[in-house]
């Protein structure tokens, strides 16, 4: 081909326009193509916004679960407790001066303080009988309950125990609403949790209690917490992870039925100021079922006599024990103790018996002893298993009163 061709003016001409016609082609397609896409999109969107808007009634419906159902049909039955103690102090105006600390039994005063306090509660009959813990309400003067509806009440202290820490109130009204009570013997390790109260008083903005929700993580719980005059026995306690604050205490325990499994009680927190201590997710309600056991006998009596008296000391068994005393094992504890003319010394123990259950229970340590014999009342009486020199023995304890 003459190379002159590519040079002459049609050649020019010709290929001026096509490459015009190619270009104008283009962007007529890829305008095309892009509204397409956009009306598709369009058209996507807007069908899953009217399929989102039809099925509205549905998705309400789906957020209804077993947890929501039983917060719906129980929170109107907790309450947020407000007390009034009066406690009683030592005032010594020479407290800081060495010598006249010599003198403090003639200098000091005693005096009383109005110290106001919170906590949680639930309704368990529609008369007014309300469960809380009785360090929320056992040593109070006055104490105010306010219902979800915003109305007080002055409560009655019907009973309470410091030792389990349950106490009983009464409210004068009828027709309230209220929770059951589960079988704590039933309860499984994962099972839903839900603990409702009044954390840090938060009951008191707008009178609805608080819902935290978590699983039973551990059950069977036994330890001890100092107090006076009594220690407290926690006893069989269930573990939870639903956050329970302060201020959550006496509020229930729930299953995902809806019914009360426990009373929330104590947690353990490395969070904590002036205000009180918060959650990191290892919370102790005392089970339903010692809580009802707890609530009939103050109903019967008002009050339950703790002061009790076994006469023996005991201690956990190590290798020196069974090096020294010839033990089979390191299981249950050793007397090291007996009082003369106690319980003990009457039921024929002896310094070297080894306590290896009570009333069928199994005590592997000295905590379980404790929390089987504190937990008892004047007159009960205890079947130990011991074993001495080789022989299983069964014997009876029967408890006295410390205050004789």
């Amino acid at each position: 081909m003459d190379k002159n061709f590519f040079l002459s003016p049609n050649f020019r001409k010709n290929y001026k326009s096509l490459l015009f016609f190619s270009v104008l082609t283009t962007i007529v397609f890829l305008t095309f193509f892009s509204i397409s896409i956009s009306k598709l999109l369009e058209n996507n969107v807007f069908t899953e916004s009217k399929a989102l808007s039809n099925n509205s009634n549905d998705i309400t419906n789906s957020k209804q679960n077993a947890i929501t159902k039983a917060i719906s049909k129980t929170r109107d039955a907790v309450v947020g407790i407000n007390v009034i103690e009066l406690q009683e102090v030592i005032n010594n105006p020479f407290a800081n001066d060495p010598f006249f600390n010599f003198f403090a039994p003639y200098t000091s005063r005693k005096t009383t303080r109005k110290v106001q306090g919170l906590g949680s509660g639930f309704i368990i009959s529609e008369d007014g009988y309300i469960l809380t813990n009785h360090h929320v309400a056992g040593n109070a003067k006055k104490i105010i309950v306010t219902l979800t509806d915003g109305s007080k009440y002055n409560a009655e202290l019907i009973g309470s125990d410091m030792v389990s820490d349950i106490a009983l109130l009464k409210i004068e009204a009828d027709k309230l609403p209220f929770i059951k009570l589960a079988d704590s013997d039933d309860l499984l390790i994962g099972e839903w949790a839900i603990a409702m109260g009044n954390p840090f008083g938060l009951f008191d903005i707008n009178s609805k209690p608080t819902v935290t929700v978590g699983v039973v993580s551990n059950l069977g719980i036994n330890f001890l917490n100092e107090d006076r005059p009594f220690n407290r026995v926690y006893k069989k306690m269930i573990q939870t992870d639903a956050a329970i604050s302060s201020g959550n205490s006496g509020g229930p325990l729930l299953n995902s039925n809806g019914d009360a499994i426990g009373m929330n009680t104590i947690i353990y927190s490395t969070a904590q100021n002036r205000d009180g201590a918060g959650s990191i997710g290892i919370g102790f309600a005392i089970p339903i079922n010692r809580v009802k056991e707890i609530v009939t006998e103050l109903q019967e009596k008002g009050k339950i006599e703790r002061a009790v008296y076994s006469g023996l000391e005991v201690d956990n068994i190590d290798e020196n024990y069974v090096s020294n005393y010839n033990l089979p094992d390191e299981f249950g504890v050793i007397i090291t103790r007996i009082y003369r003319n106690s319980p003990a010394e009457k039921a024929d123990l002896e310094p070297a018996d080894v306590i290896r259950s009570i009333n069928g229970t199994p005590i592997y340590h000295s905590n379980d002893f404790l929390v089987e014999i504190l937990d008892g009342r004047i007159g009960e009486e205890f079947k130990l298993e011991i074993f001495r020199e080789g022989k299983i023995l069964k014997k009876t304890l029967i408890l006295e009163n410390a205050r004789r």
